[in-house]
């Protein structure tokens, strides 16, 4: 357990309650088949740039979507935790909570996050049904996201200002079998995007003409 997060104490006496309106019936309003697109990769890949295009994309054809950026989320939900092993686990199992919810209220989520380890990765597939967690490899090679550095983050990790950087000093666990696999170094957002819906619309999550 790392210092950033203090143990929490198990819940006890919960029983499920069962609702009356159901994860389907949510997702037949909105004319779509719910599901989590998770975005993984290294930082600099152009998860959130092509997510962000993507939930436009999605929005202006009148589908229902929320997207969950990395850096947003540890604004508020995620803002106790750190960048170690054990926190990053903490922080991928909180997101990971929060997309099945959207799942459940029939939503298409977007994660945009780093994630690097499978197994966290993983975890997230092993809470939501068959079919309702769609892996997105933004497979950008580590030499052309560190020349884009928008953030100035892999400068300051070469100059041993920022320790445990994804890439560098820690390590990035790539996909074995993503659903779909973004080379952004080749393609383009409008691409990317393109290829995404169309994978979308081939695999029925996507309703509306």
């Amino acid at each position: 357990m790392s210092q950033t997060q203090a143990p929490a104490p198990r819940a006890t006496n919960i029983t499920w309650h069962v609702q009356s309106v159901d994860k389907a019936g949510r997702a037949a309003l909105k004319h779509q088949k719910p599901c989590i697109l998770w975005f993984t990769g290294l930082s600099g890949a152009g998860k959130s740039t092509v997510a962000n295009a993507l939930e436009g994309a999605l929005h202006s054809r009148g589908y229902h979507t929320y997207l969950l950026d990395g850096d947003n989320v540890r604004h508020g939900l995620n803002k106790n935790l750190g960048f170690s092993a054990e926190d990053r686990e903490e922080n991928i199992r909180r997101i990971g909570e929060v997309a099945k919810l959207f799942v459940d209220a029939g939503i298409i989520v977007l994660t945009a996050f780093i994630s690097p380890y499978r197994r966290d990765r993983e975890m997230v597939r092993g809470i939501v049904e068959e079919g309702e967690f769609i892996e997105v490899f933004v497979s950008t090679p580590l030499e052309v996201c560190e020349a884009r550095d928008p953030k100035g983050l892999y400068k300051k990790a070469r100059a041993g200002q920022i320790r445990g950087f994804t890439g560098i000093d820690d390590p990035y666990e790539p996909p074995e079998n993503p659903e779909i696999t973004l080379p952004t170094d080749r393609k383009s957002v409008e691409e990317s995007v393109a290829q995404i819906l169309g994978e979308l619309e081939a695999r029925g999550y996507l309703k509306r003409s």
